[in-house]
């Protein structure tokens, strides 16, 4: 089911599918119905519409009066909303995680230079970060460097963030990018993703590493991210809040 103006026709032109906008919740419960399917994984970037340019059609209209006031909160809250009426409506919801387990980040160093105790201060700082903007229901990733939080993720997206970080970053060794989900976020939709163009991005930003969630962040071709990682002399970690301190 693609998403109007979202999905990359490029990617999903292979396989059997219908494009509709995202307002159209009855067209797409129907088209869902009719394929008989029964279980649904939710993938893929999407910004949220504006209710002006949303549109919703009747059967949209009354899943937003179900969906409630999670409509007009943080991202995290409005996916589980949108995910707890997808299965009132009958349909199972699995995570991309739950199917793509091979993507999935392996505990550890994908690069063979790791982080010195300068970027490793910096990653904790991250941590900290992320803990508190998973609070607020805000973003998934900031960029640290030399304790300094340069800037953290909003409505934007990772590759906005770090191409406005750019322009801030401080004389002397290269902050960090750190990606997690937001503590206590349904892991079935927005689960962190990053590939190789985030390590060319985090390379454009003056960046000298990026740590990201062992076991919860799907990876876009690893080893194309390796090799841009190396080329770049960027150091890549998955690890947990927990090993960090």
């Amino acid at each position: 089911m693609a998403l109007e103006g979202f999905a990359d026709p490029a990617a999903i032109g292979a396989y059997p599918h219908s494009t509709v906008r995202i307002g159209a919740a009855g067209r797409i419960l129907a088209l869902l119905r009719n394929a008989r399917c029964q279980e649904l994984v939710v993938v893929g970037p999407v910004k949220r519409p504006s209710m002006l340019d949303l549109r919703p059609d009747a059967e949209g209209v009354r899943l937003l009066a179900r969906i409630g006031r999670a409509a007009f909160g943080g991202d995290d809250g409005l996916l589980a909303a949108v995910l707890r009426v997808l299965g009132e409506e009958g349909f199972r919801v699995l995570g991309a995680h739950e199917v793509l387990t091979e993507a999935l980040a392996p505990q550890g160093l994908l690069t063979e230079g790791g982080p010195d105790a300068t970027a490793q201060a910096d990653i904790a700082r991250g941590l900290a970060v992320i803990r508190a903007l998973g609070a607020a229901d805000v973003g998934q990733a900031c960029v640290v460097q030399q304790g300094i939080v340069l800037a953290v993720e909003a409505i934007e997206g990772t590759d906005a963030m770090l191409a406005r970080a750019a322009a801030l970053a401080r004389p002397g060794p290269g902050g960090v990018l750190v990606k997690f989900a937001k503590p206590g976020q349904d892991r079935r939709a927005d689960l962190p993703a990053i590939g190789p163009d985030t390590v060319r991005a985090a390379s454009r930003a003056g960046l000298r590493g990026i740590a990201f969630e062992a076991g919860g962040t799907l990876l876009a071709d690893a080893p194309a991210m390796a090799a841009a990682a190396r080329e770049a002399g960027l150091f890549l970690l998955a690890t947990t809040m927990e090993e960090t301190p």
